[in-house]
């Protein structure tokens, strides 16, 4: 007895194991095959719908060859013969769209013509191809090569897997009498359509795939290129101009020390001029900061109102006056005044319009010497409008070796928010630079809806004409 038990442990292990994976077989068959899961043959790249226009032709072919062959030679009556001929031909056409359930109706059809010509066979009758007939075979066939061509490779060796079985069942274990056994051809047809449908599935996931890599490595390596473009950019401003921007705020800084007893009034310009390089250095630290950042689209947040871009220079309209403090300290004599309720504005709107204050003072400073400058802000509810112009100049402006940039810039910021800007030369020899910049409804307070004041000076050009502008200076 003692040797006798471990023997039957041994047995009861092992037999729990094979039931454990038996039953788990049968969950992967039950979860591949009992499924109604629609998986449509998509048309053509190059014929469109011609493919599934083939299948049809095929199935009406099936239907009429299996209808006959089963009720001409297989003494079936036609009614029932037809019945299975439509089934047949019905499983092609549905493995179209849902092959896993046209490989059930196609099996099904084949066993139930398979076991009703039996039922008329009798010996020294005639000799009838069985348990497939001719027609029956093609029309598996399409329903097995469209299968692999669209479920995965597992579920297409189950399916040829299982349909052999069937086949052997039927031709094997129940048999006939007098007949042309079609059972081994069938089976080598169908393990022919499937290998065919995987390695053509295959084919094209493959090519699938390559395409994605190919988009993914091309994209990648414009992303490089920019970064490098960016990284290159960076390293010119800090070593060309970072290194200009302190030395002329370390000189500034030393100036009045050369000088015996300098006036108060150099000395005040002298700070100016320092106090302006170390506010463009620090400006310059943030904008390498931006062409250095892997994530440049934070910057476009960053002035939509979100914080992804803490590096990003944002100014805002409170630093205007400081903005104008600086520009007078330089020279030009600029007056500024603004009319309409003030409301808060997107973070985008009011860092564009400081930008395009200090760009268009700027270009004052250099095109129109000894003239002067006024700003003035028209606050709406649908938007903001700048005015920048200033008087004819008092003398002829030096050369710039400026390209224009300063005013494409603004019409960059503009056209992001969707507004206007004119650049224009006015009547008197003077110039203006005029930009509406829009503010959409959500944006604005529930009151900001309402019609302006009456009293509100509203510019004739409020809304430019394109037509007018001027690049010139």
């Amino acid at each position: 007895m003692s040797r006798v038990e471990p023997v039957k442990r041994w047995g009861k292990r092992q037999g729990a194991w094979l039931w454990a994976r038996a039953e788990r077989m049968l969950r992967v068959l039950h979860d591949d095959l009992w499924t109604w899961r629609a998986d449509p043959l998509p048309p053509s790249v190059w014929l469109r719908w011609f493919p599934h226009g083939v299948v049809c032709l095929a199935a009406l072919g099936v239907l009429l060859g299996d209808a006959g062959q089963l009720g001409e030679n297989g003494g079936i009556e036609p009614g029932f013969a037809f019945v299975i001929g439509v089934t047949e031909a019905g499983a092609m056409v549905l493995a179209l769209w849902r092959p896993v359930a046209a490989w059930w109706l196609s099996l099904a059809a084949m066993l139930v013509g398979a076991l009703a010509v039996r039922a008329e066979m009798v010996p020294g009758g005639d000799v009838f191809t069985w348990p497939w007939t001719a027609a029956g075979l093609v029309g598996h066939l399409f329903v097995l090569l469209l299968l692999a061509l669209r479920v995965r490779t597992r579920v297409s060796l189950e399916t040829l897997a299982l349909t052999a079985l069937v086949t052997y069942l039927t031709q094997g274990v129940v048999g006939g009498q007098d007949y042309q056994p079609t059972g081994q051809l069938a089976v080598i047809l169908f393990t022919v359509a499937v290998v065919l449908g995987t390695a053509l599935r295959g084919r094209r996931e493959a090519r699938t795939q390559l395409a994605e890599q190919t988009s993914l490595t091309a994209e990648e390596r414009a992303r490089r290129t920019l970064l490098e473009e960016r990284g290159r950019i960076a390293r010119e401003l800090h070593d060309v101009v970072a290194h200009h921007m302190s030395v002329i705020s370390i000189q500034a800084q030393v100036a009045p020390l050369l000088v015996k007893d300098p006036p108060d009034e150099l000395k005040e310009n002298l700070a100016g001029i320092r106090q302006n390089a170390l506010e463009a250095l620090t400006e310059l630290r943030r904008v390498l900061g931006v062409l250095r950042s892997e994530h440049p689209d934070a910057l476009d947040a960053t002035e939509g109102g979100d914080t992804g871009a803490p590096h990003a220079p944002q100014p805002t309209l409170d630093r205007l006056d400081a903005l104008l403090e600086n520009i007078r300290a330089a020279g030009l004599v600029v007056t500024a005044d603004s009319s309409g309720l003030r409301r808060p504005l997107p973070p985008g709107v009011e860092l564009s319009a400081y930008r395009i204050v200090q760009e268009a003072l700027s270009n004052v400073l250099r095109h129109a010497p000894g003239a002067s400058a006024e700003v003035h802000l028209i606050h709406l509810p649908i938007g903001l409008r700048v005015v920048v112009s200033n008087t004819r100049p008092l003398r002829t402006p030096a050369p710039s070796q400026g390209a224009g940039h300063g005013l494409l810039g603004m019409r960059e910021r503009v056209a992001m928010l969707d507004g206007a800007l004119t650049a224009q030369s006015l009547p008197d020899g003077g110039y203006q630079v005029a930009a509406f910049l829009p503010v959409d409804a959500p944006d604005l307070p529930t009151d900001a809806a309402d019609p302006p004041p009456d009293d509100l000076d509203l510019p004739p050009d409020l809304f430019p004409d394109p037509s007018t502008e001027d690049d010139a200076p």
